[in-house]
């Protein structure tokens, strides 16, 4: 069957990355708040704060690995000595890919290699809400030799640097996500991939999105009564399964227009519509426009990006 995971971090297609290595000294305090961006963060020496919309602070080690995939609010700072609440530090530029931050005349006690990069797709918003907002991951070695891969391959101009960056991008956040992956994960596609009945639905959703599936159906191949495999896939998964494949048929329907690939009808006969007119409807009503003028928007956004 096959594999959801690669399934949707390939349609996100990875790309234009930034990352440097940032030392810390002193007190210090970092915030961001962007949208559309990956934010990675690998401690190399020293510890850290993370703290995320609000939440209570994360520490950060040696080696821990940290990954936002829709950065919003967060902030990185020193757990000791501390900052006054509501104050910031600005990092300064040292060389290209070093900056320095905190009190220049104290000794390095933190020294970290940060980074993000962007999502190509338009429905990157979407896709991300089938992926945890935020994953921590202690002392996995892949993880530091994939992300030091993806910063050499960023600094370099070597002939096709942009398709190795994209495909190193996407492994990372596939080992990132997947070590990430189990009960404790927090609800979405991550937790259900590793709930061993639904699991097979959920590969099944996607190895066939054009079948007319039922919920019966779906708890038929999980092992399951309908309520209990609708109420578990609720719990896990964070929407009922109806509405995960009604996204999925649309984030598959928005990656094919992107790419030409095929006219309305066949499009939506690929994704279980029986005509173009229901296609055509389905996708206005999940997404606020019809297709036609969902790919018209595409062909006139395409040559600013190239310009970009």
């Amino acid at each position: 069957m096959t594999d959801p995971l690669t399934q949707i971090v390939t349609l996100l297609r990875p790309g234009a990355p930034y990352a440097k290595i940032a030392s810390a000294s002193g007190a210090w305090r970092v915030r961001r708040d962007e949208d559309s961006v990956v934010f990675y963060n690998l401690t190399l020496t020293g510890q850290a704060l993370l703290e995320v919309d609000g939440r209570p602070p994360i520490p950060l080690g040696e080696g821990d690995f940290a990954l936002i995939p829709a950065a919003r609010c967060f902030t990185l700072s020193s757990p000791d000595p501390v900052l006054p609440p509501g104050q910031f530090t600005e990092p300064v530029l040292i060389t290209p890919g070093q900056v320095r931050i905190g009190d220049p005349d104290l000794p390095v006690t933190t020294q970290q290699l940060v980074g993000h990069c962007t999502f190509a797709a338009r429905d990157a918003a979407l896709l991300l809400t089938l992926l945890p907002d935020l994953v921590v991951i202690r002392g996995e070695a892949r993880l530091a030799t994939l992300i030091r891969l993806v910063v050499d391959e960023a600094r370099a101009a070597r002939p096709g640097r942009e398709a190795v960056l994209e495909r190193l991008l996407e492994v990372l956040l596939i080992e990132a996500f997947r070590a990430s992956s189990g009960i404790t994960a927090p609800r979405g596609l991550l937790r259900g991939l590793s709930d061993q009945h639904l699991s097979t639905a959920l590969r099944a959703l996607h190895t066939e999105p054009a079948r007319p599936w039922t919920v019966a159906q779906l708890a038929s191949l999980a092992g399951l009564s309908r309520s209990a495999f609708f109420v578990r896939f609720e719990r896990e998964v964070g929407q009922s399964p109806m509405a995960y494949l009604t996204g999925w048929r649309m984030s598959v329907a928005k990656d094919r227009l992107r790419r030409g690939d095929g006219t309305l009808a066949e499009i939506g006969a690929a994704l279980g519509y029986g005509s173009a007119s229901a296609f055509n409807t389905a996708f206005a009503r999940e997404t606020g426009q019809p297709p036609g003028q969902y790919a018209l928007a595409l062909a006139q956004f395409a040559p600013e990006v190239a310009a970009g």
